[in-house]
């Protein structure tokens, strides 16, 4: 898959651990016209380069895909230049990956504290050196993902530009600062600064979540494509919805209640399919949290999701949303 292929539907789904499995990507993919499916770009859940370093079980698990998900990018962390690089190298001959995506912006505490996710914007001298091992290592696209900075010094430019010199393809960035977490607005003018700074593609991430602030963010970043995040969490129909007004102008209505409960059993089938019975009524609970936002009656039936023990009761609870 070449930039050209990738960026003719410059929306994409963000890297969520706990979210962007191989379940959800299918139910977004179904989700989108046909004629747009064939080059969406979906990212995975962050993968760990020592995990693979190791042949960790679990890790290697994070990098099956399926026909029905793909084409899609694998994020890997890490913070060894020669191990990211031995991992990019595995992942690309798996050869079911379309890019290799490597995280810089990732804020929380357990990855930082190890010196991965956003704490390497600290160390420029390190990112060009793993941005330069993982680029050498492997031909499929490179991309990476950044935040605006570790700390309040904003450094994404400079990040940015190393990036550029070592041969990535294409960035993306959160328009938020590590300590920021999530909170706040992200700050789509630096992001603009960024996009301005680089002749690569530069991605906008942060606070899109319908058709007017993705006309706002594209006209504030002149980015050449969207990431969407949290705004897709318990919301898969968002991709296809925002993909279709930036190629067509054609707003689609949201989705109603029946559509919206049968893409969420699906969802929960999926699961099942890839995880089986326990895993996914366990990760299915978030997910139905999410689902539920805003509809009425909704803490009851979060309450209720959290207390079902088998398929049994999650269908019980399907048809409970239905009738009331």
């Amino acid at each position: 898959m070449n930039l050209k292929e990738i960026f003719k539907t410059p929306i994409f789904l963000a890297p969520m651990a706990g979210v962007t499995d191989s379940a959800f990507r299918i139910i977004v993919r179904e989700l989108v016209d046909a004629p747009y499916r064939k080059n969406l770009l979906m990212f995975s859940e962050m993968v760990s380069c020592n995990g693979i370093h190791y042949r960790n079980e679990k890790t290697l698990e994070m990098l099956k895909t399926s026909a029905g998900e793909r084409p899609v990018a694998i994020q890997l962390f890490g913070s060894n230049p020669e191990i990211c690089a031995e991992a990019a190298s595995y992942v690309e001959e798996l050869g079911t990956a379309a890019v290799i995506d490597f995280n810089c912006g990732c804020p929380a505490p357990k990855i930082v504290k190890n010196g991965e996710g956003s704490a390497l914007m600290q160390n420029p001298a390190l990112v060009e050196k793993i941005f330069s091992a993982i680029r050498k290592a492997v031909k499929i696209p490179f991309s990476i993902k950044i935040r605006l900075s570790f700390d309040e010094n904003i450094n994404a430019i400079e990040i940015a530009k190393i990036a550029e010199n070592c041969g990535v393809d294409f960035i993306a960035v959160h328009g938020r600062t590590r300590p920021q977490f999530y909170s706040g607005a992200a700050n789509w003018e630096e992001i603009a600064k960024v996009k301005a700074a680089v002749k690569i593609p530069v991605i906008a991430n942060g606070d899109v979540k319908n058709f007017e602030t993705l006309d706002k963010i594209l006209e504030i970043t002149n980015a050449d494509g969207v990431m969407i995040g949290r705004a897709a969490q318990g919301n898969p129909f968002i991709i296809g919805a925002l993909l279709k007004y930036f190629l067509t102008g054609e707003k689609i209505s949201p989705p109603n209640l029946p559509e919206r409960v049968k893409v969420m059993k699906h969802h929960f089938e999926k699961l099942i399919d890839f995880k089986g019975e326990n895993v996914a009524i366990r990760e299915m609970r978030a997910h139905a949290a999410w689902y539920t936002k805003g509809l009425k009656g909704g803490a009851e039936f979060r309450k209720n999701f959290n207390c079902a023990e088998n398929v049994a009761d999650f269908e019980k609870i399907f048809e409970q949303i239905l009738q009331e």
